[in-house]
């Protein structure tokens, strides 16, 4: 198997238990807890993107050798454009859809996780500090 499938095998399992984590905090708060599933989503997302960096730094991207710290601010940027987008399209589909508010939350994050995967991987964890 060559190294680009590696990496996206890599992201689908980071990305899958970081978008686990965010939808647990989403339904935890919403469900556990009264909050509204917007604001739920934020804080989800908050928690998500720890989870996300240290696992796409750590095992999906490590053999682009970025620093840390310059990733996390480029990978802040991906992950912050994902969630105006997610945030946009769960509100929109909250609204208009009439399915479930964990359901929604669902799709979105499935959809936002491929524009995520290319950006992160040409751009937030590059180690060529020229790019």
């Amino acid at each position: 198997m060559s190294d680009s499938a590696h990496r996206v095998i890599r992201f689908i399992a980071v990305g899958s238990t970081a978008a686990a984590v965010h939808l647990g905090v989403v339904v935890l708060l919403v469900s556990g807890l009264g909050q509204p599933p917007l604001a739920a989503n934020v804080v989800g997302w908050l928690v998500a993107f720890g989870f996300s960096l240290t696992g796409h730094w750590l095992l999906t991207f490590r053999s682009q050798r970025s620093p840390l710290w310059r990733a996390a601010r480029r990978f802040f940027a991906v992950s912050a454009a994902g969630f105006a987008a997610n945030e946009l399209a769960y509100a929109a589909l909250l609204r208009w859809s009439g399915l479930r508010y964990d359901l929604v939350l669902a799709l979105v994050l499935v959809a936002v996780a491929v524009i995520t995967y290319l950006l992160s991987s040409r751009w937030a964890f590059l180690g060529n500090p020229q790019h």
